[in-house]
């Protein structure tokens, strides 16, 4: 059975959203790595991290349980 119009639709979204879901990774992790590379780091440094991994776990690309864990993470590195 040939493919229909609908199934390249579909090709054609789900390219798409992993276009913007690697971005949205991608800025995590480069907000992560900033973080966690750096031993002096300001406040507004972490707030920057944590914001942009609450905004990637909100849009649904992360689960809400990895998102806590990098925030910890986070977190447990800014106090020591």
């Amino acid at each position: 059975m040939g493919a229909k119009g609908s199934v390249f639709k579909r090709v054609r979204q789900s390219k798409k959203a992993n276009i913007l879901n690697n971005h949205y990774k991608s800025m995590m992790k480069s907000a992560i790595k900033k973080i966690s590379l750096n031993k002096e780091f300001d406040q507004q440094d972490l707030n920057k991290a944590i914001s942009v991994i609450d905004k990637v776990c909100g849009k649904g690309i992360i689960h809400k349980n990895r998102a806590a864990r990098y925030k910890s993470k986070l977190y447990k590195h800014s106090t020591n």
